[in-house]
């Protein structure tokens, strides 16, 4: 027996990285599976998912022996959710738990972020979510209830310098989670948040990643900078963190485990929030090698 058997999940950003991860896991556990992603080009600095990364994700259900429905659209776009909802609940029967995972990220100084940036950014990160949870909950409340699971980070509980308008978006996600948590609670409906430490994923992986984990000035970071997450932890031999990490705490969001839960802040970063600063025992341990 799977701890999501005979249930149904709705994975935004789930053509690759945290997504995929997610969609995974709920599928290995007996979930049936709604994915979205493959927005059209927004002009980030780094590569957005492909057609082709969401069919790696539906082979991937699929070789579990698991249903799956994957949509290309956008969560700016409410009738991209709002057909996914209504061709998963044909199909399965209904709709029990929601992943709103799909985020954007840039790096600028804070008076150089170009304001359609700004405003792209707040609306994948912010009004995506709202608008997942507009597309989710009618099913939801259809099947007597549901758990959602908004995904923030660690950003949501701290500032950081260079990209504001991703910091006040992870902030904001857990306001509008906490009081969508206040709303649906009559209907038996939870919404807790994930909020995770530095991942590696492919939204990372480039020149803003680089300089983020290195500590350095815009353009000055490479690659190999991104083992300075390293500093980031207070747990032995941990940078940056593999996506099933954040799955395993969805997981048990998602299950009927976390019945009793709701308007929770979940954090899965290795104990950074419990540093003053950078992990210097780390550090000097790395300096005498």
């Amino acid at each position: 027996m799977g701890r999501m058997d005979g249930k149904v999940a709705l994975v935004t950003g789930a053509a690759r990285g945290m997504g995929r991860a997610h969609a995974i896991r709920l599928a290995e556990e007996g979930a049936d599976i709604l994915a979205l992603d493959c927005p059209p080009d927004t002009g980030l600095p780094y590569p957005t998912a492909s057609s082709s990364d969401l069919q790696i994700t539906v082979k991937e259900v699929e070789a579990l022996g698991r249903r799956i429905i994957a949509h290309e659209g956008d969560v700016r776009d409410q009738s991209s959710l709002d057909g996914l909802v209504a061709d998963g609940v044909k199909a399965f029967g209904g709709l029990d738990v929601a992943l709103a995972n799909a985020g954007i990220w840039t790096v600028h100084p804070f008076a150089d972020i170009p304001e359609k940036e700004f405003s792209e950014v707040l609306d994948v990160n912010i009004t995506g979510v709202w608008r997942t949870l507009k597309a989710v909950t009618p099913a939801m409340k259809a099947r007597g209830g549901g758990s959602i699971v908004v995904t923030s980070s660690g950003n949501g509980v701290e500032g950081s310098p260079h990209y504001v308008h991703y910091v006040a978006s992870k902030h904001g996600v857990i306001g509008l989670a906490k009081s969508a948590a206040l709303e649906f609670g009559q209907y038996g409906i939870r919404v807790n948040i994930l909020l995770p430490g530095p991942t590696d994923t492919p939204a990372l992986d480039w020149q803003g990643g680089y300089d983020l984990c290195a500590g350095k000035g815009p353009g000055q970071g490479v690659k190999e900078d991104l083992e300075g997450a390293k500093y980031w932890s207070v747990l032995r031999d941990v940078g940056l963190l593999p996506p099933r990490a954040m799955s395993e705490a969805v997981l048990w969001l998602a299950s009927d485990e976390s019945r009793w839960t709701t308007g929770l802040e979940m954090l899965v970063e290795g104990g950074h929030m419990l540093m003053p600063g950078l992990n210097m025992a780390k550090m000097a341990a790395d300096q005498q090698q």
